[in-house]
């Protein structure tokens, strides 16, 4: 599925594999694990993250996945029927959450290709994601190392910084194709 989707999709999968057991456990590990909490993914495709996540949430919490694509949607469905999949665009994401009966989330966990897309449309999404967080909340995302002398990559990481007060740069997860990074943030601005 994962690969079906990237040859016929390219512009809004932007990997050329799924992401790997161990980017997976590395973002995983931000999501609260003591208590009921929700968690949001966005971009989940064919779920990766998914089941580390899904290990991870305390019983009684709610985990739910803004996917945009309509096969990947219904894809999770089948194989990850624990997972409530909303389809739709990050972009709405406050009123597809209202919809869900969500209005905020303790952990964002994001697959978005954020170097496929232009820097204004990154600090869209980013402002939505923000705007469902608890103050506690986290906000955790992955790039790829390849693509860091990208400009796209670089007005990313800028976002970040304009978004949130904490950017954290985890240290670089080597057994991935592509290798990545994963930035764990904290504290929206506002």
């Amino acid at each position: 599925m994962f690969v079906g989707r990237a040859v016929q999709n390219p512009s809004k999968v932007g990997a050329v594999l799924p992401t790997s057991e161990h980017v997976a456990r590395a973002v995983a590990d931000v999501v609260p694990s003591h208590g009921p909490s929700t968690v949001l993914e966005l971009g989940p495709g064919t779920g990766a993250l998914s089941d580390p996540i899904r290990e991870r949430v305390a019983p009684g919490s709610r985990h739910l996945a803004v996917e945009i694509d309509p096969q990947l949607v219904r894809y999770l469905n089948r194989t990850k029927p624990w997972l409530e999949v909303i389809h739709g665009d990050a972009s709405d994401l406050r009123k597809l959450l209202a919809d869900a009966g969500v209005d905020r989330v303790d952990a964002v966990i994001s697959s978005i290709p954020w170097t496929l897309l232009p820097g204004d449309k990154q600090r869209e999404l980013l402002h939505e994601a923000a705007a469902v967080m608890t103050p506690g909340g986290v906000f955790t995302t992955v790039t790829y190392l390849t693509t860091l002398w990208r400009a796209q990559t670089k007005e990313f990481i800028g976002a970040l910084d304009d978004t949130f007060d904490e950017v954290f740069p985890r240290s670089a997860v080597w057994r991935n194709v592509p290798p990545a990074r994963v930035y764990a943030c904290r504290r929206p601005k506002g």
